[in-house]
């Protein structure tokens, strides 16, 4: 259960990321509102999720799953560059979290 916590903190962090540049440096109340609900939430769940997993592998991969996640909702809500590096070094973030997921005890 402390892995699907860990995903769950993932979206959020993907949640807040996302609201927080809809948010327009805190412009607008809504987007504002869910960054700091998103922010909140994502810490909560990877809090329950450190219970039982290591430290640095459930930071490592809350990051993680962040990062993929903003950077796919970059290219595809604002537009940003698809670019074969952008990609490669995108993907070698993800094996990390692969690796992490696998070789956790």
């Amino acid at each position: 259960m402390s892995w699907i916590y860990l995903f769950i903190a993932g979206i959020f962090e993907i949640v807040w990321a996302v609201a927080l540049k809809y948010a327009d440096g805190f412009s607008n109340w809504f987007y504002s509102a869910l960054t700091i609900i998103g922010m909140v939430a994502s810490v909560y769940f990877l809090a329950v999720a450190m219970r039982t997993i290591p430290l640095g592998t459930a930071y490592a991969i809350w990051t993680g799953i962040g990062c993929i996640g903003v950077f796919i909702a970059g290219i595809l809500l604002f537009g940003e560059a698809f670019t074969v590096s952008r990609t490669v070094f995108a993907s070698l973030i993800a094996i990390g979290i692969i690796g992490l997921k696998f070789s956790a005890s």
